[in-house]
């Protein structure tokens, strides 16, 4: 009877104290646009509905159990498709599928600032939501984000392990574009180009920060009204007001291909000072133009530094 009370007591006691352990377990408080979110400080089951959410979380070392597919795309964007291989799909840009979320059994779902009040409230009743705070297209947007996921995570240090590293690289290719291309011959513009023609990306736009950075000197040609993320469709006739140093151009998809490969070969882009210098830059747009985060800033980066070795060395 002894013995018998003896483990009684000691399991008792075990008991206690895994029960105090998760009373008192430590919370993270995280302010959102949509008010203080509170999160547990161990979270295993992430649900991102975001790209930019997406790219963070693997950047934080943590692997996402629910992803969205990328704008132009049926799956996520291709410079992080080997990385997210493993992730299963839980919606788009344009339509989020609740079912498939609840299925993953989140422990907290990461989501973008646009994100409407109406989808945060169906979203926040499955887990806590992370809506970032600040609005709009702004400089340096993916590292507030950065932050802000990396808050709710609890994995505040590794992001500021992951800034300095980006911003080493940063400053290491703007030495090499101050060595190798004349400050008068740095000048650059990113047109995404539609269908129905070129548009000119806002000098605020993520890669185009990226492209100003390391060297660039970045313009929208004022073709951008403020607070948009690029300029209306331009005409053949009007390719001239985007002649540049550079041009980086970013396609979509197979028709978006099609129509800059047909203007390519008009009368009206051959004028193009660019063009006679063969500093037409093809990029990703899913890259370029949609994709967010310090993955994406460093396959940017890639891409600039291919540039400079094909180009200029």
């Amino acid at each position: 009877m002894f013995f018998l009370r003896r483990y009684f007591y000691a399991g008792y006691f075990l008991l206690g104290l895994l029960c105090s352990s998760n009373l008192y377990a430590e919370e993270i408080h995280v302010q959102t646009q949509y008010g203080t979110v509170t999160v547990k400080d161990e979270l295993k089951r992430v649900v991102t509905v975001y790209e930019g959410a997406l790219d963070s979380s693997f950047a934080l070392g943590i692997e996402p159990v629910g992803a969205i597919s990328t704008r132009g795309g049926e799956g996520v964007a291709s410079y992080i498709q080997r990385t997210a291989k493993n992730v299963p799909l839980v919606g788009s840009m344009r339509e989020i599928n609740i079912e498939a979320i609840v299925a993953q059994r989140p422990d907290i779902i990461l989501a973008p600032w646009y994100l409407s009040k109406e989808k945060y409230n169906l979203l926040s009743k499955i887990a806590p939501t992370i809506v970032p705070v600040e609005k709009g297209i702004r400089p340096d947007a993916w590292i507030e984000e950065l932050r802000l996921y990396a808050k709710a995570l609890n994995r505040e240090s590794k992001a500021e392990e992951v800034i300095q590293q980006v911003n080493i690289r940063i400053d290491s290719i703007r030495e090499t574009v101050q060595q190798h291309i004349p400050e008068n011959e740095r000048g650059v513009s990113l047109i995404r180009w539609m269908p129905q023609g070129a548009m000119v990306l806002t000098t605020e736009f993520f890669s185009n920060v990226i492209l100003a950075k390391t060297g660039f000197e970045v313009t929208d040609a004022n073709l951008v009204k403020e607070g948009r993320p690029h300029s209306s469709a331009l005409s053949l006739e009007n390719l001239s007001v985007i002649d540049n140093d550079w041009l980086f151009m970013a396609t979509l998809n197979a028709e978006a291909q099609d129509a800059l490969a047909a203007a390519q070969v008009s009368p009206a882009f051959s004028r193009l000072s660019v063009a006679k210098k063969d500093r037409v830059i093809p990029v990703h747009g899913q890259l370029w133009t949609s994709a967010t985060g310090p993955i994406a800033v460093g396959a940017i980066l890639d891409d600039i530094q291919n540039v400079i070795d094909t180009k200029l060395k």
